[in-house]
């Protein structure tokens, strides 16, 4: 009976070792990394991209899963984007096809593998490929909440049911996402100018450190310190970390192109030099009104419309409304009116005294607003006051 026993147990253990060795080795072929990819030269492309890798090395799978897809192709695609209604979607992508884009635009990309369990990554395949489905795969666009990076990460967190300890630094608080946008905007001013005056003093709002991943350079290194577990027992998140594409360093000094402050200062004195011209002379020179006015009531109209009516965070209040707001456009012809005719203006007393206002107060102001607004602000100051002192010499 003893000896059958033993036999017993003998066939078990063979039985039972091969099966364990075939499964361990299963899950040694699965790998699944976060890759992060460096700042292009488009607009939509500086602050990077995130996605995730799975690979499949028994079953000779190498696919990326990229939820930054999107077509400017789509319907009313600006005018969607500006109301916060831009839908983009979750794509699969070979590997080699996908990093060969970014090696062919001389852009870096690191790849984090991450140290998963065998449950945890057949859980986070299940998460994507779920995502994945036809109606799963579009989601609706939010630069700040809802993103390329934050969506990666998402899935991730949901497949560690452990749950994962972020490093404390950077700490809480010590980000804007305004601050954010200007590190990786630095080489941009265009660009940052242009994000800079459509954000509100929302965007100067301290951030905590999740919010800061809305950029995958902030998620990347969030992942390179962070644990699953507690703090008795913990591992750590990312088990190696590589750069798999290394960036061109581009010695092209590129074409000189004046920045924002230097072109609204080159405005401003342009503007000085025609208003002294024109007090001389008596003349209203209206056709610069109509084109400061007019320029600037068009840029109010833009403020307006996406601090009213866009669901993009961080647009509202902005206080730039103060100085470029849609009544310079709605009230143009009773500007330029006046301005023939050498009739006094309540408009531009009353935009002459605001500006002062706006000047004044100006570092007081609870946004972080870009200075180049202040030569173009004193622009439309000196013009309000050109009308008021021809006005006031005519009348002597």
């Amino acid at each position: 009976m003893k000896r059958y026993i033993l036999c017993l147990l003998l066939a078990l253990l063979i039985l039972y070792f091969p099966a364990e060795k075939a499964s361990a080795s299963q899950s040694d072929s699965v790998h699944i990394s976060l890759l992060t990819c460096s700042p292009g030269e488009e607009i939509y492309t500086l602050f990077g991209h995130t996605a995730i890798r799975y690979q499949n090395l028994s079953r000779n799978i190498d696919v990326v899963f990229n939820y930054g897809l999107f077509s400017f192709n789509a319907p009313n695609f600006i005018f969607r984007f500006a109301l916060g209604e831009t839908d983009y979607q979750l794509g699969v992508t070979e590997f080699d096809f996908f990093v060969g884009e970014y090696a062919y635009y001389g852009r870096s990309v690191w790849q984090q593998e991450l140290n998963l369990t065998p449950k945890e990554k057949e859980r986070l395949l299940f998460l994507l490929e779920r995502n994945y489905l036809p109606e799963n795969r579009i989601y609706r666009y939010n630069y700040f909440y809802d993103n390329c990076s934050t969506r990666p990460r998402d899935r991730i967190e949901e497949c560690v049911m452990d749950g994962i300890l972020y490093p404390s630094y950077p700490k809480d608080g010590s980000r804007t996402y305004r601050r954010i946008i200007h590190e990786f905007c630095k080489d941009h001013p265009w660009a940052r100018f242009g994000m800079d005056f459509c954000l509100g003093s929302a965007a100067d709002r301290p951030i905590n450190r999740r919010q800061m991943m809305f950029a995958p350079y902030y998620l990347m290194n969030a992942f390179a310190g962070a644990h699953v577990g507690n703090e008795i027992k913990r591992r750590p998140l990312v088990a190696s970390t590589e750069e798999i594409i290394q960036a061109k360093t581009s010695t092209d000094a590129g074409v000189w192109f004046p920045t924002p402050f230097q072109s609204s200062l080159f405005l401003f004195i342009l503007t000085v030099a025609f208003t002294i011209y024109g007090i001389r002379t008596g003349k209203g020179l209206w056709g610069i009104d109509l084109l400061l006015f007019g320029a600037a009531g068009i840029a109010g109209c833009i403020l307006a419309f996406l601090a009213i009516f866009s669901q993009h965070p961080a647009l509202n209040p902005n206080f730039l409304l103060i100085a470029f707001h849609p009544l310079h456009l709605l009230l143009l012809p009773y500007i330029i009116y006046c301005v023939r005719k050498r009739k006094k203006c309540a408009y531009h007393t009353l935009n002459f005294l605001v500006l002062m206002f706006f000047i004044i107060l100006f570092p007081l102001i609870p946004q972080n607003i870009d200075f180049a607004v202040v030569p173009l602000a004193l622009s439309l100051l000196i013009r309000s006051a050109s009308n008021i002192i021809l006005t006031y010499t005519k009348k002597e």
